[in-house]
């Protein structure tokens, strides 16, 4: 597992009376080829999803509707972010567990993944993360 930690890139804006415009172009704004594109709907409002680490896969959030947190966890420090934007996202690199919690009502999550999926490169058990960092 890899010491990268998670931190906020902001996304190109073009401003427009008619209406705003923010763009992600792959290993351009996100430090990744986008291998995989999926998006999080139609969780209650105030809701958290399961949380889950990866040993390879990185990920970019960008809250594309609503707010909603992530929270990211090392193995030794929390840290909560707030996505409301639709301008900045999270980059969340291999080897950090996080959870998207505290949505807004009809808030939209997209979420771009450098790796196709594969169920073998999750880890869904907190313990496990952790013992996995000690190591």
């Amino acid at each position: 597992m890899n010491d990268l930690k998670p931190y906020i890139i902001d996304l190109p804006r073009f401003l427009d009376h008619r209406g705003n415009l923010s763009v992600i172009e792959e290993s351009k704004e996100i430090p990744f080829p986008i291998c995989r594109a999926y998006w999080v709907y139609d969780v209650p409002g105030g809701e958290a999803r399961q949380g889950h680490a990866y040993h390879v896969n990185e990920e970019f959030i960008v809250a594309l509707s609503g707010s909603f947190d992530v929270v990211t966890d090392d193995g030794t420090d929390h840290t909560r972010y707030s996505l409301n934007r639709s301008y900045y996202g999270l980059y969340v690199p291999a080897g950090t567990w996080r959870t998207l919690t505290n949505f807004s009502t009809n808030s939209l999550a997209l979420i771009l993944a450098s790796t196709p999926y594969d169920e073998e490169d999750y880890i869904l058990n907190h313990q496990q993360f952790l013992s996995l960092k000690r190591k």
